[in-house]
């Protein structure tokens, strides 16, 4: 019988903030930009497509490799995808917690040749990154109320496409943080709106062990970020539908809470330090 791996806390000596949904560093300066009514959240272009079909290819060809490479990545439960490929007809969201710079990209390795899209801190898009996040399929979450309508008629124009999307709703990129946060409601009453699964995926890790234990050892503080070498583990839950006999605020908090309690089981985790709700 295989052994289970035990939970494993990253060493990282990372000082995490009292806020679940603060962000690790805040973001400064960077290229100005405006999100109005005219912004094309969901950009369709020729130009755009083309470029975003060129990343998406080097993604599949070079960072997936780059992946198991640097962080041993280990995916488990994509039987799943399989299993239920007829419940994923319609789209579905996929939803997990956010430890790394690089974890979207490991969860298209998950899902394996999908375009996904999801929502993006809008002080990200106007950093160094915000070139890749866009074509990646990065949609920014307005701050003006007024704008709002249009970014939530990109997804409902997603959703009409079959498409797949992705979110964070711990909101905040936290690296190597091995605990769930509380999520955000906001994209559990689209998956009601929308009536399509939640797929759960979590992020767990693992402590080095052969040439990372020696490069661990020789470099520590130099390799990986976050205080060293930590190999990471994504692991994909069982599908789950709102419940439509409930009303639509009651559904999106039921749902809320049966994400997070599957990601952190999926994690191994026996006590979180977390609830789940998160607004």
């Amino acid at each position: 019988m295989k052994k289970k791996e035990s939970f494993y806390i990253p060493d990282t000596g990372i000082s995490y903030p009292e806020k679940p949904d603060e962000h690790l560093h805040a973001r400064t300066g960077g290229a100005a930009f405006t999100i109005d009514k005219d912004y094309p959240f969901w950009d369709r272009s020729f130009a755009f497509r083309w470029k975003s079909g060129w990343l998406y290819a080097g993604i599949f060809t070079l960072v997936f490799p780059l992946n198991r490479l640097r962080f041993a990545l280990k995916i488990k439960g994509r039987s799943i995808l399989r299993k239920h490929k007829a419940l994923f007809k319609n789209g579905a969201f996929t939803v997990s917690n956010h430890i790394h710079r690089w974890d979207f990209l490991m969860v298209l390795q998950a899902v394996r040749y999908r375009k996904l899209y999801f929502p993006a801190w809008k002080e990200n898009l106007s950093g160094p990154d915000r070139t890749l996040i866009r074509l990646a399929g990065g949609i920014p979450v307005p701050t003006d109320i007024h704008t709002i309508k249009c970014f939530n008629q990109a997804f409902d124009d997603l959703h009409e496409k079959k498409k797949w999307i992705h979110v964070f709703p711990e909101s905040a990129n936290w690296h190597y943080y091995p605990y769930i946060r509380p999520f955000k409601k906001g994209m559990f009453a689209l998956a009601y709106k929308y009536n399509i699964p939640v797929l759960p995926m979590a992020f767990s890790f693992r402590p080095p062990s052969g040439i990372y234990k020696l490069l661990d050892t020789l470099f520590k503080k130099n390799v990986g970020g976050g205080g060293g070498i930590h190999l990471i583990t994504l692991s994909i839950g069982e599908p789950i539908l709102p419940d439509r006999m409930l009303p639509r605020k009651e559904a999106a908090t039921l749902l809320r809470k049966k994400c997070h309690e599957s990601i952190v089981a999926l994690a191994g985790i026996e006590r979180n330090l977390w609830a789940a709700e998160g607004d």
